[in-house]
């Protein structure tokens, strides 16, 4: 059994960072212990909620506790999402060293999310410099959107070329991998929901149908990265979880898409992330 410690936001309703990715990777396998950044009523993109953040202390004071029992050493991968305030990267980044100096062979997964006010993802002051400056170089493998793309490579990115020259300069700031989660304007195809994956090796790129939602389903960037986490320390190659990923993200969609929810159905689609019914291929760029 694989432990992964995911720090990151919990809603009481609906789905989104620990909420969609918690389950997704128990489905995978692999045992969560979910440290809770805030708990808000609701994700902040209803454009009000209710809850607190959780003061930056209780992060240190949880793995203080796990250690102290003497299962710290059993931690197989750090995850973060959804950060709470500035602060908390720096206790993030801190509790990775935490479970590195007990189970050397432990990776960080950091989902980067920087906010989106447009869309109304809120978060806090110093939150994205602290994703830039510290945690980005202590991740292993790092799951950027299109905006987060551009802040963590310091590059322009308008179109596919541009994604993958950013894919690569991220990769020469520290992280084995790069999952870009969604290409949205810089894909080749706007009719796609388009992704890709770089690594040492190359870069792989993968299509799917894109659904047209009323209000765009929140969560998904949180699914997405659980699963490739989930995936990866099942001993999957990195092609293999690119593909399962996106293919299980496929299924939770179009189940979404069928019930219009605003909110992802994990639920109604939880075999089909375990076992996903779409077939899309990963194609390496040249």
């Amino acid at each position: 059994m694989k432990n992964v410690l995911s720090i990151q936001s919990h809603v009481v309703f609906g789905y989104a960072g620990n909420k969609s990715a918690t389950f997704p990777m128990q489905l995978m396998g692999i045992d969560v212990w979910a440290l809770n950044t805030v708990q808000f009523s609701n994700h902040t993109q209803y454009g009000k909620w209710t809850g607190m953040v959780i003061p930056k202390e209780q992060i240190g004071e949880i793995l203080r506790g796990i250690d102290e029992i003497g299962e710290l050493k059993n931690c197989d991968a750090v995850v973060s999402g959804y950060i709470g305030s500035a602060e908390q990267v720096e206790e993030i980044v801190r509790a990775f060293h935490q479970v590195k100096a007990r189970n050397p062979n432990a990776i960080y997964l950091c989902d980067p999310v920087m906010g989106h006010p447009d869309k109304g993802c809120i978060v806090a002051d110093g939150v994205k410099e602290g994703l830039i400056n510290q945690a980005m170089s202590e991740a292993d493998i790092i799951t950027p959107n299109l905006v987060e793309l551009r802040e963590l490579s310091g590059l322009p990115v308008e179109n596919f070329e541009q994604a993958v020259a950013a894919a690569r300069a991220i990769l020469a700031k520290g992280p084995k991998k790069v999952l870009v989660k969604h290409l949205n304007k810089a894909g080749k195809d706007r009719t796609q929901f388009e992704m890709l994956l770089a690594n040492e090796e190359g870069i792989w790129h993968i299509g799917r149908p894109l659904h047209y939602f009323e209000r765009e389903p929140v969560g998904v960037g949180d699914l997405t990265a659980g699963l490739f986490l989930a995936n990866k320390l099942q001993g999957k190659s990195d092609i293999a979880a690119f593909e399962h990923t996106a293919n299980a993200v496929n299924d939770v969609m179009q189940t979404t898409y069928q019930q219009h929810s605003y909110e992802l159905q994990l639920i109604a689609a939880r075999e089909l992330i375990i076992n996903p019914i779409s077939r899309y291929k990963a194609v390496k760029i040249a």
